[in-house]
């Protein structure tokens, strides 16, 4: 399909379309007189091996120089010129009827092609389509004046409104076009959550690119892979050190045309090779009409944002996100957690979570824009310690945090009520005594409103307030976490201080959240309900009412790059987007996730344990452990890795020896001098190691069978962690690489051998 200025925006010609009912052929995916093609119902799995591969027919596009593009005319002839070499022969997989020529599918694997938008008839699900820079130029026009971004330089606080914004993103894309961006490539950004991030983002978009996030963390051999498969013509880096990860590769990425530094001085002048003052120099006295002519192109279900998945067993998939899924889940999300404009009270979120993530990139970039709210840049070294000065400065109205960052504070907070005096701490305990139950009875009556006892007066005034200033969070009444599992005891910790934290639940393919927690709607260990306008089914349910968890609506992804098996592995023939989440409703419709069908264990006598709810129950009976993680896949029993409360090493981020303040504090009320994880592994500590069979005995005794008991355990040398690879970016745990890392300790495990009782190999009494 060819594009060109005066083709007709699709936001008058997107198809009204419902989920299908169970057992319906969804006819109006495929073309007229195609026979109906079924789709093996498959699931997906966010860290699944890619194949890497290219689509047939794809050829590289030439924008061709534009330089000397002084007026309307000359920019359709270089916009029809560019659009010429974009037709691509349509490859569908064989199990999926192809569409008549000219209608997209409700999926693809190609990055210039369209797809059917999931619209529905009536509610938000009907709401008119709009691409980013129709939602982006509303956004100016009602909030002209607000401030969108603001960061710290030194000391001083510096911000841009969002008619500036706007006008700064714009430049940003005509200097991409001259640097030869071309359709349907990407620009890769690798660095800390900025303004030159933002920029980035957006104005790729604009420009007609796709937006490219890459892992930090990522090596050079990650961040070459990524910016590949997308044919990144430009890769934007932080400093010198993310620099050094693409320059080791450079010689491997055939598309790649410049490079942009945003951060610090550059130590060596390449070619190509340019600072972020000459970058936006670039394109700043560039004439508009060629990019509104690109823009004017733009359709809601065409591609503008790349979202890598973290590629925990494999290469990472590259997830295709239209205008359509940015902007309606954007919307979709205000509405449900009822955010307000700006122009009512202004909303303003901290930025610290890495916006290669889907996540952060909703609620930093696009949920905030929608409703004219205020972006505040944390610091880098936000997740080592800086992030809670940074929230007593902003004193968010909304805070997103992983549960590692949930628990991090529920673990210094329990540091420091540790050395209080006896007074303040029986104050502390009747205050979140109070505060668990009287959170507890209004959750149980769905948010009504209800008498509140006076004592809970008294610990809002004397107490929680205290806590929420102390935590930057006063001013906070949308508190959330997601994209890993939380414990129970953590959120009840922050309930028993009046701070609800809500459970959000989605993935990358669903452009972040399914369902979200409200006041009105919230129950502990539960992910909530549907935003409005999407729906869930349970696949193949079993007694307990189990099923694998099934999306619908307009936040369903259009495919995966370049990656057609594995797009029909994520979406059914029905359209339905298949998590790999097991999950269940409960009488009133809230959903609980409670396993994965990947990490099931599935023990050599044929029993299925998810090992998650076995895992939290192990670290809430034993406050000392950090993580815990159950081995188990095609074995005659259960085992357990632990590993023990550690400090950060603050630059690194690695795991140190030294153990938490509240690590050495439990350690003395069990009758044990450690100080260092050294001091406990191996052995070493028979009262810590005799503490923890007690807990792990405990657990045991509530397990529904034998084969759910965990036979033996272990502590390891060292914590999990990021850049130990046992973590992924947002704290999720990596099971095939500890699995990996550990076999050696995990074979001893199941070694032929009559093994004794000891406190290094421990077996609990049956």
């Amino acid at each position: 399909m060819q594009l060109t200025v005066c083709e007709p925006s699709a936001t008058s010609e997107a198809v009204v379309m419902e989920p299908p009912r169970a057992g319906d052929f969804l006819e109006s995916s495929c073309g007229a007189g195609s026979s109906a093609a079924s789709l093996d119902d498959g699931i997906v799995d966010t860290a699944n091996e890619s194949s890497g591969e290219e689509s047939a027919g794809e050829r590289e596009e030439e924008t061709g120089a534009q330089d000397d593009v002084k007026s309307s005319a000359m920019a359709t002839e270089v916009l029809a010129a560019q659009a010429n070499t974009q037709t691509v022969k349509a490859e569908r997989p064989n199990s999926l009827s192809v569409p008549a020529a000219g209608e997209p599918g409700l999926w693809t694997s190609q990055g210039d092609a369209e797809v059917k938008l999931r619209m529905g008839d009536s509610g938000l699900a009907a709401e008119t389509p709009l691409t980013i820079n129709e939602m982006f130029t509303s956004a100016v026009e009602r909030f002209g004046d607000f401030t969108a971004l603001s960061w710290k330089e030194g000391e001083q606080q510096k911000s841009l409104n969002y008619r500036d914004y706007y006008q700064t993103c714009r430049t940003a894309a005509k200097s991409f076009l001259k640097l030869g961006l071309q359709r349907y490539h990407g620009v890769g950004i690798l660095g800390f959550n900025s303004t030159e991030w933002f920029i980035s983002d957006v104005g790729a978009i604009l420009a007609g690119g796709f937006a490219v996030g890459i892992y930090t963390t990522n090596s050079p051999e990650a961040c070459q892979y990524v910016a590949d498969n997308c044919k990144a013509n430009i890769i934007v880096v932080e400093n010198h050190k993310q620099l050094q990860k693409i320059l080791q590769v450079e010689d491997k990425l055939p598309h790649l045309k410049a490079i942009i530094q945003y951060k610090d001085a550059l130590k060596e002048k390449r070619p190509n090779l340019y600072t972020w003052a000459e970058f936006m120099e670039l394109g700043r006295d560039e004439p508009d009409a060629p990019l509104d002519a690109i823009i004017s192109s733009q359709k809601p279900n065409q591609c503008c944002t790349l979202i890598y998945t973290s590629g925990t067993t494999g290469q990472p998939k590259g997830v295709m996100l239209s205008h359509d899924n940015v902007t309606w889940t954007a919307l979709a999300t205000c509405r449900h957690v009822r955010l307000t404009d700006a122009t009512q009270a202004q909303e303003s979120v901290v930025s610290y979570l890495p916006l290669s993530h889907v996540a952060a990139q909703m609620v930093d970039i696009w949920v905030t824009m929608k409703v004219g709210g205020a972006t505040y840049f944390a610091q880098p070294d936000a997740l080592k310690g800086s992030l809670v000065n940074t929230l007593k400065e902003v004193r968010p109205t909304a805070f997103m945090g992983v549960p590692r960052v949930w628990e991090k504070m529920q673990e210094k907070m329990k540091s420091v009520g540790a050395k209080s005096s006896t007074v303040r701490r029986k104050v502390a305990a009747w205050a979140k005594d109070v505060g668990l139950q009287t959170n507890l009875t209004k959750m149980n009556q769905s948010g009504a409103a209800g008498r509140t006892p006076l004592s809970y007066h008294l610990a809002r005034k004397f107490v929680f307030k205290k806590v929420r200033k102390a935590l930057g969070l006063d001013r906070c009444n949308k508190c959330y976490t997601g994209a890993a599992p939380i414990t129970k005891d953590t959120l009840e910790f922050f309930l028993s201080l009046d701070i609800p934290v809500y459970e959000l639940y989605g993935m990358s393919e669903s452009t972040g959240p399914h369902t979200i927690s409200i006041p009105e709607a919230f129950k502990l260990t539960s992910c909530g309900k549907e935003i409005p306008g999407c729906k869930t089914k349970l696949h193949n349910p079993d007694n307990e009412g189990n099923g694998e968890i099934c999306f619908w609506g307009r936040h369903v992804f259009m495919g995966y790059l370049n990656m057609p098996d594995k797009t029909e592995e994520a979406l059914d023939a029905e359209g339905w987007l298949h998590s790999g989440d097991l999950g269940k409703h409960d009488e009133n419709g809230f959903l609980f996730i409670t396993g994965r069908i990947k990490e099931l264990i599935i023990t050599a006598g044929g029993e299925n344990i998810p090992p998650v709810p076995t895992e939290d129950a192990v670290k809430e009976a034993l406050l000392l452990i950090s993580n815990a993680m159950l081995i188990g896949d095609k074995r005659k029993f259960l085992s357990m890795l632990l590993t023990i409360k550690c400090q950060i090493n603050a630059d690194s981020g690695d795991p140190e020896d030294e153990l938490t303040p509240e690590a050495v504090e439990i350690c003395r009320k069990l009758g044990s001098n450690a100080t260092r994880v050294s001091e406990i592994a191996g052995g070493r500590d028979r009262a810590i190691h005799a503490a923890i069979q007690e807990g792990i005995n405990r657990v045991n005794e509530k397990a529904n069978s034998n084969a759910q008991r965990i036979q033996k355990w272990i502590i390891l040398d060292r914590d999990f962690s990021v850049s130990g690879g046992e973590l992924g970016p947002t704290m999720k745990l990596k099971r095939p690489v500890v699995v990996k890392m550990y076999k050696e300790q995990i074979e001893n495990f199941y070694k032929e051998l009559a093994t004794p009782t000891t406190p290094d190999n421990p077996l609990p009494p049956k």
